[in-house]
């Protein structure tokens, strides 16, 4: 193991990234805690919100399959520790990866690469620690003002609203899926593969078993994976 890998691997670097592991997964239990006292005090069924919970469960399979497999790349260029921190707390893997590559490379090395050692790594972590303070800042400042700003843009019109968010989703998701395809090869054939199985699922599974409709998302993804591994298999890559 080389030497800064050892520093990267070292006990204490486990235990002082588990503390913000453990505050995580605090707030994930407060979250679901509350959302479930205001389902409640919203009288909503609760059958319903075990459902959304249950839908939200099985969707996050497929992206957390993609965040594990770039995490074990992490490990052996950064360490373990950091790599389960980062890819706990912020799941974006592929931005994750390229702030610690941006580091390497302001170090003028590789990322895991000769001469890649610990001031490097040191650059990397810091890279991926200014990458999220971003998002954080941001939200922090501008998340209450949010909220006014999408009433003033619908008007007060809750219909209006509903077309507004929908066409977001479609536009942020379609922009996502648009860089994918672009990218051609497996990365394309898990986009086009994982929407059409959705249209077939929705369109003549479900209809025939409506139980399977919680389902779809997790499969769909599932379905567009093993499409993309098949794809480049078969193209030998």
């Amino acid at each position: 193991m080389q030497d800064y890998l050892k520093i990267a691997n070292s006990g204490m670097a486990w235990i002082l990234c588990s503390v913000t592991i453990i505050i995580t997964v605090l707030q994930a239990v407060l979250y679901m805690r509350m959302a479930k006292k205001t389902a409640a005090e919203a009288k909503l069924d609760p059958s319903v919100a075990k459902t959304s919970f249950r839908i939200g469960l099985i969707s996050a399979i497929g992206p957390a399959m993609g965040v594990f497999i770039v995490m074990v790349g992490l490990m052996a260029a950064i360490g373990g520790p950091m790599a389960w921190l980062r890819l706990s707390i912020i799941g974006a893997a592929p931005t994750e990866l390229t702030a610690a590559t941006y580091g390497a490379q302001a170090s003028g090395v590789e990322l895991g690469g000769p001469g890649y050692g610990l001031t490097a790594m040191a650059v990397s972590w810091f890279a991926m620690a200014l990458n999220g303070a971003g998002w954080l800042v941001f939200t922090g400042l501008f998340t209450p003002s949010l909220e006014k700003l999408r009433d003033k843009m619908s008007g007060g019109d809750t219909k209006w609203l509903i077309v507004l968010s929908g066409a977001c989703s479609l536009g942020i998701f379609g922009y996502l899926n648009n860089n994918e395809i672009i990218k051609g090869g497996g990365s394309a054939v898990a986009s086009i593969c994982g929407a059409l199985s959705m249209v077939f699922l929705v369109r003549c599974v479900v209809p025939k078993c409506p139980r399977l409709m919680e389902y779809s998302l997790g499969i769909a993804m599932i379905a567009g994976m093993a499409c993309a591994v098949f794809f480049d298999t078969m193209a030998g890559k």
